[in-house]
């Protein structure tokens, strides 16, 4: 006996679709929104005078001899930070109405390529250069162990190895190159990143191009954000972390260098070893810590340690439900008052840092932002029916190394 039902009429049958989902990912950064911003960086490059020590000259009992102060110039030149997004012409016409698509593509484009823009200066921001990193330069994303990757020539499985594993480096969709001894740095050998498995810190890469087979090359090989390779904005790890060398072009040194390195040594965080970092800075730089930014790991411990301190909020969503309980956040007591304490990704799980925003700045070539110096954000491309747009500029970030301290080594 036949029916009419789901699957024999299906044709009669409309699909009804609900509204765009959320972002199933995590996109907020705090940091970016409260360092100081200029956009009037013009020239070839900009020097900061930079005052390093008091000025001699004083004494008791008969003139003493007199001597200058110190002052060095802090070098800033500017890196190229881009997002690029690429539209279909027959896409951005067929979605032009409600009834076509959730959304009309050119502007959901626009929106998704700043968004990936302020995530990769997120990870640039949090980046520096690490004892893991085979070249000079920043750009990583992590290192692999050493051994050949799996999988095939065009599909292979690399692990990460678990002192430079930081899963929000690695993310579906994006474009990589691999840096080894057997295969140096090239941007013509590109990979997708396919998959990323974190409990076993896998990552699965598809060849885009080049010939390079990764499952031939045993040792140990850097993933690097396409095209970055020593061409990322100064990180904060990469100036915290520094006793030696030099940052912006000033030697590293007592008075430029981060105001407290605090090594953990395995020892799991309390409030006297933030009490220690937060004093250290204030003695070094005269300045207090305006915030606190750490891993979720340290976040969740430290939410433990400040359970008396906790805030909460009540808040029934109705008259008839009373369920509904949240805390509104938490804040760290310093010696000049409250400090908020914030949780970010991009930071490994053994880390917080004490920073002053005050003292770190985004320097930017005017006109940062869509390119539309032709007269349109969207240009024609030339060997596609398509239309590209691009969104970033030129800048490089100024974080003055004395007025910011780093915890390191927590237990995690």
């Amino acid at each position: 006996m036949a029916q009419f039902n789901l699957t024999t009429a299906s044709n009669l049958f409309k699909i009804k679709y609900g509204k765009l989902s959320e972002n199933t990912y995590n996109s907020a950064n705090v940091l970016l929104g409260r360092v100081k911003k200029d956009f009037n960086f013009t020239g070839k490059r900009m020097d900061i005078a930079v005052p390093t020590s008091f000025a001699g000259g004083v004494g008791s009992g008969s003139l003493p001899t007199p001597n200058y102060a110190a002052v060095q110039d802090a070098v800033i030149t500017s890196k190229k930070m881009y997002s690029v997004i690429q539209i279909d012409r027959e896409a951005i016409k067929a979605s032009s109405q409600n009834e076509g698509a959730f959304v009309e593509l050119t502007k959901y484009s626009v929106q998704k390529g700043v968004e990936s823009w302020m995530r990769n200066m997120s990870r640039a921001l949090f980046n520096g250069i690490t004892a893991y990193q085979v070249g000079s330069g920043n750009g990583h994303l992590g290192t692999t162990t050493a051994a050949a990757a799996g999988g095939s020539a065009a599909a292979p499985t690399v692990v990460i190895s678990a002192a430079s594993w930081k899963e929000a480096n690695f993310e579906e969709k994006d474009y990589i190159n691999v840096d080894s001894a057997a295969n140096p740095y090239s941007t013509s050998a590109v990979w997708e990143i396919t998959a990323v498995d974190p409990s076993t810190r896998t990552v699965t890469l598809a060849r885009i191009s080049g010939s390079v087979d990764l499952t031939a090359d045993a040792g140990a090989k850097i993933l690097v954000m396409q095209n970055s390779k020593a061409n990322d904005p100064t990180g904060l790890k990469e100036v915290l972390d520094a006793t030696s060398g030099s940052l912006y072009g000033i030697s590293v040194g007592r008075r430029w260098q981060a105001g407290a390195q605090v090594a953990a040594a395995g020892a799991g965080l309390t409030t006297d070893l933030m009490n220690q970092t937060m004093l250290e800075i204030q003695r070094k730089s005269g300045k207090v810590p305006n915030l606190i930014l750490c891993s979720f790991v340290q976040y969740r411990k430290l939410l433990n340690v400040l359970e008396d301190q906790k805030q909460y909020i009540v808040e029934p969503r109705s008259p008839e439900l009373v369920g509904k309980v949240s805390f509104r956040g938490v804040e760290f007591m310093s010696s000049a008052g409250p400090v908020g304490v914030f949780p970010e990704r991009f930071i490994e799980d053994d880390r917080m840092y004490m920073l002053n925003d005050n003292y770190i700045q985004l320097h930017h070539r005017p006109d940062f932002g869509w390119f539309d110096d032709d007269g349109s954000v969207f240009l024609r491309t030339a060997s596609a029916d398509a239309y590209e747009a691009r969104f970033g500029g030129y800048l490089e970030s100024y974080v003055v190394p004395p007025f910011h301290g780093v915890i390191s080594g927590l237990a995690v």
